[in-house]
């Protein structure tokens, strides 16, 4: 057998000093999540057409110059034309401007229900899983007491006590739903908390509160993200069906559950003031949801193909 000789063979298009550099650049982790989401072109096409969306529901109601409020009885239940876009409801009102404008309603209270779910339960996890022991006992009863409570019937009765509005149908939403999310935090810091990073912070005097804003929670952005992706579409249906219901927001408000409910009313004669609203609304909570699924498959690292 020949023996091969190291002199005998050539380097090509690879120079000595270079042969050690990483050629790959270093990406962070968000980096890498935003890049495996470009991806998926349903996620990407679902997060354009939220972003059409909120356009939407912003400058809508000014696009064809007709006001929302206006009252023209003249005008009463015409279909889609070149100057109502979307029609006119009973009163005479534009409806492409209400629609929008409900949307916004709608919207907005999925926004701050969602805030308000995510708030509470990072910083309630955040403290049964920190401390733990008796506290956390304490804690996690009071969560299984209050979601032994039907969240349906809690929410009517909120509703009848104190009315019909948007800062108390917010109230009523969050009731208990920010008891999911405390669950889920505290299961994730409780991996956390035995950290190296974590018992260094203690060890150099930080607080409580400094421990599970600076180093806990936000190693659950990403669980964060995906639960506000998927609860922001749960609370514009919830809002929609307690509206529809007579539960909700009544006149003069507008949200799309209202126009739902105005619209079922002349369902039979003028469908299409019932089938504008439920479009939208339905458009809206299948791209949250679809997004959401892509940012799933984007952030979490078990789900990585």
């Amino acid at each position: 057998m020949t023996k091969l000789k190291k002199e005998e063979f050539e380097l090509i298009d690879c120079e000595q000093q270079n042969a050690d550099l990483i050629t790959r650049p270093n990406i962070t982790y968000w980096e890498d999540a935003w890049r495996r989401l470009k991806k998926n072109p349903i996620a990407m096409i679902s997060l354009g057409v939220l972003i059409l969306l909120t356009l939407l529901v912003i400058i809508g109601p000014y696009i064809n110059g007709n006001d929302f409020k206006i009252v023209v009885g003249s005008k009463k239940n015409i279909a889609p034309c070149s100057e109502y876009w979307f029609g006119t409801d009973g009163l005479g009102r534009d409806l492409f401007s209400r629609v929008w404008y409900g949307g916004r309603v709608s919207i907005a209270i999925g926004l701050i229900a969602t805030a308000i779910q995510i708030v509470i339960g990072s910083i309630y996890g955040g403290i049964m899983a920190y401390f733990g022991g008796w506290v956390d006992e304490i804690m996690m009863r009071f969560i299984e007491v209050l979601t032994t409570i039907p969240g349906l019937l809690l929410t009517m009765l909120i509703l009848i006590v104190l009315g019909n509005s948007i800062p108390t149908l917010i109230i009523a939403l969050t009731i208990t739903s920010w008891c999911g999310s405390a669950r889920m935090i505290r299961g994730q810091l409780m991996q956390l908390r035995e950290s190296e990073y974590v018992l260094a912070a203690e060890a150099l005097g930080a607080s409580p509160t400094r421990v599970i804003l600076k180093h806990l929670l936000p190693n659950t952005i990403g669980v964060l993200i995906l639960t506000i992706a998927t609860s922001i579409p749960g609370y514009i249906f919830a809002e929609a069906g307690l509206s529809f219901l007579g539960m909700g927001l009544q006149a003069p408000n507008t949200s799309w559950g209202v126009l739902i409910s105005y619209g079922q009313d002349s369902m039979a004669f003028y469908p299409y003031q019932l089938f504008v609203p439920v479009f939208a609304i339905c458009l809206t909570v299948l791209a949250f949801n679809l997004f959401g699924d892509g940012l799933r498959d984007a952030l979490d690292p078990k789900l990585r193909q």
